[in-house]
C-alpha cells in the first residue's frame, strides 16, 4: 500500500514537471515567436495593405524594446506581490488578446501600441520562470528544463515560418494574427487550469533544493527567500557578476543576430539564398541546442556549460572576422546557434540552483533589464562602428572580445548550489537550552 502511494506520488510529480515544462516552453514560443518576431515577417504585406514607412517600423521596434524593459521591471515587482504563476498567466493572456486585437485596426499607431505591449509580455512572462521551475522541477533537472524553455523562441519562429507562406499567398495576413492569437488564448486557458491544479497560484515556501550543498554537521541554516533578500543581493558579488554577464549577453548576442544578414549580404557579398540558409540552420539547431546543452549542464555544471557556450560564441565571431569565405559563414552560424539559445537558459538555471522564491525572481528580473539595456547599447554601438568604418566586421571583433570577457566572468562565479552561492542563507537561532557553536575564522 505504501509502495503504491509512493508510485502515485512519483507519477504525479513527473506529470507536473512535464506539463509545466511544455506550458512554459509554449509561453515563450507565443510571446517571443508571435508577439516579438511575427511582425518582422509580415511587415512587407502590412505596409502594402495599410501604408506606412520604415520610419514607423523602426519606431515600433524601438518601442517594443522599451516595453520589454518596462515590463521586466513591472513583472519583477508584481511577481513578488501576487506570485509568479499569476504574472505568467496574465502575461500570456494579455499577449493573446493583443494578437487578436491587432488585425482589427488599420491605424499604425494602435498597431504600434499593441506591438509594444506584446514586446513587454515577452519580458514579464520570462521573469517568474525561475520561481516556477524552482517549485516544480527537481534540482538535478533544472538545467535541461530551462534550456528547453529558452529554445521556445525558435519553436515560435518555426511555427511562423510554416504558417506565413500560406496566409500571405492568400493575401490574408490578418487571418494569421487571428490564428496565433486564438491559439495563444486556448493555451492560456489550459495553463490556468493546470497551474491551479498544481497549486502554482499559491505562495508556498520552497523546500531546500535536493542536490544543493547542505549545512555542515552541527551547523543549522535557514533560508530567506523573500523579495527583500533579492534586492539586498546588489551587495553580493556573484549576483552582480550575473547581472553584468546578462548586460554583455545583450550587448554581444542581440547585435550578432540582428546584423548577421546585412553583414553577409552587404559586407561579404553573399546572396540572399545563402543568408537564408544560414538563418535556417540557426533556427533548426536552436530548437534542440537549448535542451541538449541544458542536459549537459545538469551533469558537468552550469558554469562549465557557460564557458563552453562562450567559447563557441568566440569561435563563431572569429570566423566572421578572420575567414568569412566559402562555407565558413555557415559554420559560424552553426556555432552561434549552439551557443546563443543555451545561454538564455543557463543563466536562469544558475539562478534557480542558487536562489529560490521571490529572491530568485528579483535577481532574474533585474537580469532581464540589464540584458535589454545591453541589447540597446550593442545595437547602437554596432551602427556607430558601421558608420565610422563602413564595415560591420569591427563589431564582430568587439563581440569576440566580449565573449572572452564573459568566459572569464563565468569562472569567477561560485559553484551553483554551494554555500557560497546560496542566497539568503543565515544562521538559525539556536534551540532553547543550547548554545550556538562558535564560528571559526
Amino acid at each position: 500500500m505504501v509502495r503504491t502511494e509512493k508510485t502515485d506520488a512519483g507519477r504525479s510529480k513527473v506529470f507536473a514537471a512535464f506539463a509545466t515544462t511544455v506550458l512554459l516552453t509554449s509561453f515563450v514560443a507565443a510571446t517571443y515567436g508571435f508577439g516579438f518576431y511575427l511582425f518582422a515577417q509580415l511587415v512587407t504585406d502590412m505596409r502594402r495593405d495599410i501604408g506606412f514607412g520604415y520610419t514607423a517600423v523602426g519606431t515600433i521596434t524601438a518601442a517594443a524594446q522599451f516595453g520589454f524593459l518596462v515590463f521586466a521591471l513591472a513583472g519583477t515587482w508584481l511577481s513578488t506581490k501576487v506570485g509568479g504563476g499569476q504574472v505568467v498567466i496574465g502575461s500570456v493572456a494579455l499577449c493573446g488578446l493583443c494578437l487578436v486585437a491587432l488585425p482589427l485596426s488599420d491605424s499604425i499607431i494602435v498597431i504600434g501600441v499593441l506591438l509594444t505591449i506584446m514586446g513587454g509580455t515577452a519580458a514579464s512572462v520570462y521573469v517568474p520562470l525561475v520561481e516556477i521551475v524552482g517549485r516544480v522541477i527537481d534540482y538535478r533537472h533544472r538545467g535541461k528544463v530551462l534550456g528547453l524553455v529558452s529554445s521556445g523562441t525558435s519553436y515560435g519562429v518555426f511555427v511562423n515560418s510554416m504558417l506565413v507562406p500560406g496566409f500571405v499567398r492568400d493575401d490574408n495576413w490578418r487571418g494569421l494574427w487571428y490564428s496565433v492569437g486564438f491559439g495563444t488564448l486556448m493555451v492560456t486557458a489550459v495553463a490556468a487550469f493546470t497551474f491551479h491544479r498544481l497549486g502554482l497560484f499559491r505562495q508556498e515556501e520552497e523546500i531546500p533544493p535536493e542536490g544543493a550543498e547542505q549545512a555542515a554537521p552541527g551547523e543549522r541554516v535557514t533560508r530567506d527567500d523573500s523579495a527583500r533578500a533579492g534586492w539586498r543581493m546588489v551587495l553580493v558579488r556573484w549576483v552582480v557578476i550575473v547581472w553584468t554577464m546578462k548586460f554583455l549577453n545583450g550587448f554581444a548576442c542581440m547585435p550578432f543576430q540582428n546584423y548577421l544578414s546585412p553583414y553577409l549580404r552587404e559586407g561579404l557579398g553573399f546572396d540572399i539564398g545563402f543568408a537564408a540558409q544560414v538563418w535556417g540552420a540557426i533556427g533548426v539547431i536552436g530548437m534542440f541546442a537549448g535542451f541538449a546543452v541544458g542536459w549537459l549542464s545538469d551533469r558537468i555544471g552550469v558554469r562549465a556549460a557557460l564557458v563552453m557556450c562562450y567559447t563557441l560564441f568566440f569561435l563563431s565571431a572569429v570566423i566572421l572576422v578572420v575567414a568569412p569565405v566559402g562555407f565558413l559563414p555557415m559554420v559560424s552560424g552553426v556555432l552561434f546557434a549552439l551557443a546563443f539559445y543555451p545561454i538564455y537558459g543557463l543563466v536562469p538555471a544558475y539562478v534557480s540552483k542558487s536562489a529560490s522564491g521571490a529572491a530568485a525572481t528579483v535577481i532574474f528580473g533585474v537580469t532581464n533589464v540589464t540584458q535589454g539595456i545591453g541589447g540597446i547599447a550593442g545595437n547602437y554601438t554596432a551602427a556607430f562602428l558601421k558608420n565610422l568604418t563602413g564595415d560591420f566586421m569591427w563589431y564582430y571583433v568587439v563581440i569576440a572580445v566580449t565573449a572572452v570577457v564573459l568566459a572569464v566572468l563565468t569562472l569567477q562565479l561560485p559553484r551553483e548550489g554551494s554555500a557560497e552561492s546560496a542566497i539568503g542563507k543565515k544562521p538559525a537561532a539556536p534551540e532553547a537550552g543550547k548554545q550556538a557553536a562558535p564560528s571559526v575564522g
